[in-house]
């Protein structure tokens, strides 16, 4: 059924088919009234491409395409997904013959772990996964609640507001921040690309020893955040420190206020325990829960004493 179907790099000219199969295949599965409408408002596979275009790849039969995956690359650690394929040619075997594209890439470039987000109470999307490796870990609810109090007369300390100076150093900073989790994580990229693609601002919590922690934020539409909400795709600080945390959070805040945003939305997997506790006690509910997949079957981030907010959707 298969034999025929051709697996190749994605270029820019796919990513309008791509992108409507992407919206028709998680509609679909989500229960969304008009499938092909979902998530009209979010660049998912757009800003992705846009970012790292070697970690995508698309099926195709005849010229006609049928599915897509992409990757993030995060230094240590490659996320592979999302990974989509039209509902028309779902069971046909094309997800796997994805798979090999993707972990060609990720094994090229050599992390020590591979992650993914899927559904939990889907058997089909386990099964997929767990034939080529990965394990199940921890549940990641992604958590959003709505943005209250006014905006702060002065906001965070933003990477966009600095000199090009000050930008590198920023990055060079940030490596040694997001390595403190996990050895090799690295964000420098997505940061990079924030500012590049004019996708939203990375927040700079600073203290008397310099870094002390990041929150990149997609905002509004256009991005992975859609219409009126500031997705934190990724946020940080150091293992062990609750307060500067508390402090990140608050920022991230006080941002979302300034920007007039409705709503702020991140994913916490429920391994970091004390993390995904203080993110719940400020009223963030959850909407959608995932589970997250690790190939090799190691912890990475997902420990009680990691304080990181991100989901691999």
């Amino acid at each position: 059924m298969t034999q025929d179907v051709v697996v190749r790099s994605m270029t820019a000219g796919d990513l309008p088919e791509a992108t409507r199969i992407y919206r028709l295949a998680f509609g679909t599965f989500l229960g969304a009234p008009d499938p092909s409408r979902f998530r009209l408002d979010m660049r998912t596979l757009e800003t992705r491409f846009a970012t790292d275009p070697g970690t995508a790849f698309v099926a195709e039969r005849a010229g006609r395409l049928l599915g897509s995956v992409i990757g993030m690359d995060w230094g240590s650690q490659f996320i592979v997904g999302p990974l989509t394929v039209d509902p028309a040619h779902s069971g046909q075997g094309v997800a796997r013959l994805l798979m090999p594209a993707i972990l060609d890439v990720a094994a090229q470039r050599r992390p020590a772990l591979v992650s993914l987000f899927t559904h939990p109470a889907s058997t089909t999307h386990l099964r997929l996964y767990e034939s080529f490796g990965f394990t199940p870990m921890f549940l990641t609810p992604v958590l959003s609640k709505p943005t209250r109090g006014a905006a702060p007369s002065s906001g965070p300390r933003l990477f966009s507001a600095l000199s090009a100076t000050g930008q590198a150093a920023a990055l060079d900073q940030s490596r040694g921040l997001t390595e403190a989790s996990f050895t090799g994580l690295d964000l420098r990229r997505e940061i990079r690309a924030i500012e590049a693609l004019r996708l939203g601002e990375t927040i700079l919590l600073e203290d008397a020893g310099g870094l002390a922690g990041i929150a990149l934020c997609h905002i509004g539409a256009g991005t992975e955040a859609g219409e009126g909400a500031l997705f934190v795709k990724f946020a940080t600080v150091r293992p062990r420190a609750a307060p500067e945390f508390e402090r990140l959070l608050d920022a991230i805040e006080a941002l979302a206020a300034e920007r007039r945003v409705q709503r702020i939305t991140g994913g916490v997997n429920s391994g970091r325990r004390d993390a995904y506790g203080r993110v719940m006690a400020r009223g963030f509910r959850a909407g959608l829960v995932g589970v997250a997949m690790h190939r090799p079957d190691i912890a990475g981030t997902l420990r009680p004493d990691v304080y990181i907010i991100d989901d691999w959707r």
